[in-house]
């Protein structure tokens, strides 16, 4: 039997792999908590060819070890509230000690080269007051990114960095302003810091950012990132005087799924090294840059993953390991490097790779106890012309696969726009297939990991060339015998919810929809998502004053009168992302019109409430698609 809705319960995550010099790998463990939501995490060592716990959990998260070994920091929430701290423990073992205190708790850390400093990012709010309990407040609203998916209200708070002495109790805040500043790293004498900020002209409009380096004492940033529109991570030279960075020079390209890879001097233009064939994957790995000048790094192409190498002064790119699986969350150390490894057999698991001969292997296989009553099913990738331009997709078989019968077979439409199915394990399709269903996973013109100007193919165009993509590979997989081209169905989540409603509104030929958290109304969200105006204005080709006509020519819900098939909506409450009032009107609409059409509310759940909701919830969201389809698709 394949994987089943209940499953998601037993299915344990991997992330932050962390590589000491001396082999072993401390790494990010969640399992899912039955009674209540974000599962519990805890800190795993790999050592001596074998895993066990490292700290007691039950959130702990984010392990680093100290340049020198002999520590690991980590993320775990304070003692008196969810807001994560900085914790400190040796690698020989004994008691974590918490080393931070910092009112908006703490985003992220990394340790200074002589091990005995931290710079943390912190959220800070100079205009938060407290009040009595149990009296109202009221929130004054200044711009436009006033809020965020899945942290609720942000008003004028802002990611700082500090620099904490562990040796004092007073920390040092290196940086203010109407900007976030993300992403720190110490150079390697100690005496800056480089990071990521926001904080730039039309921060509200746009979601452009830049590399800026600070004295580790204070004082006056410098920019560093000429050229660039966009920057997502940054790592230091041995020596110094230079930095790469993983980002994008064209301004049309936001999206961190398509990066380059530039090498950065301080009063140079940044210089791009890689990414031209395939693109990087963020972020980029601290110790990224090794003594011989080579750059380490993960890089995606046609959705699989690569381990690389390029020479810091350009040149060939080097493939040290590559194809049919997924990499991510990279950690770099001399001539060893682990990361996080999927593939469509198997969720992500600790994979370390020795960069002299390529060869690697797995430290774990967290997902066994699952993967041995539930084996994945079979994939093949599917590949045709359209107008120029090659479209790959991905078929997935139902378990006992026989030719000679006929299967449904449901359209599986990812979210984004510039989001990509890969080489990796995908619970949704596991489940459709599971339950006899072909399974056709897409990725459009629009989808990432096909270069540039494949991405860009999608801007102001949603609804149409993705759209005739998506109908190209639907016809072209029910040429095949075994497609029963009476029983189609489609699914897909936030652009995929668009493209779903999109479908039926265009489209007659499939009997059932699953549609979640969809975009159904672009001029109502560009001024209700908490990304509304950048994306929408990146996406869309303008504002929701000077492009009225445009917005809901390509909306779903001016085609609600024409849609015929049964639509279940699936939206969680508190989604700023795709705001739920997406799903209202076009439940309303298709309603009003006698439609067959079901909406099914998620309290207390965020855009990614699949991935991070309370449990009941996530299984709920696919036990009902697979009930709508099995009553639909029989």
């Amino acid at each position: 039997m394949s994987l089943q809705p209940a499953d998601v319960h037993d299915l344990t995550s991997v992330s932050s792999p962390s590589l000491s010099a001396d082999g072993s790998v401390i790494y990010g463990q969640t399992v899912t908590n039955a009674e209540r939501s974000g599962g519990e995490s805890k800190l795993m060592i790999h050592n001596d060819g074998e895993s066990r716990p490292f700290s007691s959990g039950p959130k702990d998260s984010s392990p680093c070890h100290s340049p020198d070994g002999a520590l690991v920091g980590f993320l775990r929430p304070g003692a008196d509230d969810e807001k994560k701290q900085v914790w400190v423990i040796s690698t020989a073992g004994g008691e974590a000690r918490q080393v931070s205190c910092l009112k908006g708790g703490v985003q992220g850390f990394a340790w200074a080269p002589g091990a005995d400093r931290l710079v943390v990012v912190s959220r800070v709010d100079p205009d938060m007051v407290e009040t009595e309990d149990g009296q109202p407040q009221t929130q004054v609203v200044q711009r436009i990114r006033y809020r965020g998916d899945g942290e609720g209200w942000r008003g004028n708070a802002f990611s700082q960095l500090f620099v904490l002495d562990l040796a004092s109790d007073e920390p040092l805040q290196l940086t203010d302003g109407e900007g976030d500043h993300l992403a720190p790293v110490w150079s390697p004498e100690g005496d800056r810091i480089a990071y990521v900020t926001d904080e730039v002209e039309g921060r509200d409009f746009s979601r452009h950012s830049e590399i800026r380096v600070i004295p580790a004492a204070g004082g006056e940033s410098i920019r560093w990132s000429e050229g660039m529109s966009r920057v997502g991570s940054v790592a230091w030279s041995h020596d110094g005087n230079h930095l790469v960075a993983a980002g994008s020079h064209d301004p049309d390209v936001w999206d961190p799924r398509q990066s380059w890879l530039f090498v950065l001097t301080h009063g140079l233009s940044a210089r791009a090294v890689a990414g031209m064939t395939r693109t990087i994957v963020q972020p980029i790995a601290q110790g990224c840059w090794t003594q011989n000048d080579d750059l380490i790094y993960i890089a995606d192409h046609a959705g699989e993953s690569y381990l690389c190498s390029v020479h810091a002064d350009g040149g060939e790119e080097e493939i040290i390991l590559g194809g049919e699986r997924t990499l991510t969350a990279l950690c770099v150390q001399q001539d060893d490097a682990v990361a996080v490894a999927g593939s469509p057999e198997r969720p992500g698991d600790i994979f370390q790779v020795d960069l002299q001969d390529g060869s690697g292997h797995f430290n774990t296989e967290v997902n066994a106890h699952v993967l041995n009553d539930r084996p994945p099913v079979m994939v093949e990738k599917v590949t045709f012309d359209r107008n120029d331009l090659e479209i790959q997709a991905r078929l997935l078989f139902p378990d006992g696969f026989d030719a000679s019968k006929q299967y449904p077979l449901i359209l599986e439409i990812h979210g984004g726009p510039n989001g990509r199915f890969s080489d990796s394990y995908d619970v949704t399709q596991q489940i459709l297939s599971g339950r006899g269903y072909l399974v056709l996973a897409v990725n459009p013109r629009g989808s990432s990991s096909y270069g540039p100007d494949f991405l860009k193919a999608v801007l102001r165009d949603w609804g149409g060339e993705d759209f005739l993509d998506l109908m190209a590979a639907v016809d072209l997989v029910c040429e095949r015998p075994y497609v029963d081209t009476d029983r189609l169905g489609v699914h897909g989540y936030s652009y995929g919810g668009f493209m779903s409603s999109w479908i039926i509104g265009h489209d007659h030929r499939f009997k059932a929809a699953v549609i979640g958290a969809p975009c159904i109304n672009l001029h109502s969200m560009y001024g209700t998502s908490d990304i509304g105006v950048s994306f929408g204005e990146n996406q869309w080709g303008g504002s929701s004053i000077e492009n009225v006509a445009a917005l809901l020519e390509r909306s779903p819900l001016t085609y609600a009168a024409e849609v015929k098939t049964p639509a279940l909506l699936l939206h969680g409450e508190q989604d700023y992302r795709c705001p739920i009032e997406q799903s209202e009107q076009f439940f309303v609409a298709l309603k009003r019109q006698n439609k067959d059409v079901e909406f099914v509310r998620f309290p207390e759940s965020a855009h990614g409430f699949q991935q991070a909701a309370h449990p009941k919830l996530r299984q709920e969201y696919y036990q009902r698609m697979v009930d709508w389809f099995a009553k639909y698709l029989s």
